[in-house]
Order: structure tokens, then C-alpha cells, then sequence
């Protein structure tokens, strides 16, 4: 899978779920925030430290992640 300079994976980090790098932030969190209507200003409004790169990459990594993911039909 590709890397991605805003996100991490950390097992001591919420888990080991993907992060936004130096928060606890989680990809899933931005996605629901996203998919309940949020807009990126509200949601940066929320987490100040945020930037829009960073909710993009949150996007581009889900994106990416299940583009890869394997499907088996049975």
C-alpha cells in the first residue's frame, strides 16, 4: 500500500487505527464527520490544528485502502 506523508499507523496510537500524524485524530473519524455533512471548514472549526491537506489525505488513504482491498466471492 502506498505511504502517505499526513497519516500514520502506530499500535500504541488509537490502536493502531490510521491517524491523522501528530493527533489522535483517526481517518474514520474525518470520513464520518464528511459524510454527516460536515464541510472541511467546519470540521477544521472542531480540530484547529487541521488542515485541508490533511482531510484530504484522510480521503485518498480510505480511497486508496479499499481500492486494495481483496474481495472474495464464495
Amino acid at each position: 500500500m502506498k505511504t502517505y506523508e499526513k497519516i500514520e499507523m502506530n499500535p500504541k496510537i488509537m490502536f493502531g487505527k490510521p491517524v491523522i500524524k501528530n493527533t489522535r485524530i483517526t481517518v474514520e473519524h474525518i470520513l464520518r464527520k464528511l459524510s454527516g455533512g460536515m464541510t472541511l471548514d467546519q470540521i477544521i472549526a472542531d480540530h484547529p490544528h487541521l488542515t485541508h491537506e490533511d482531510i484530504y489525505s484522510a480521503q485518498a488513504f480510505a480511497a486508496d485502502y479499499l481500492a486494495a482491498e481483496q474481495i472474495a466471492f464464495g
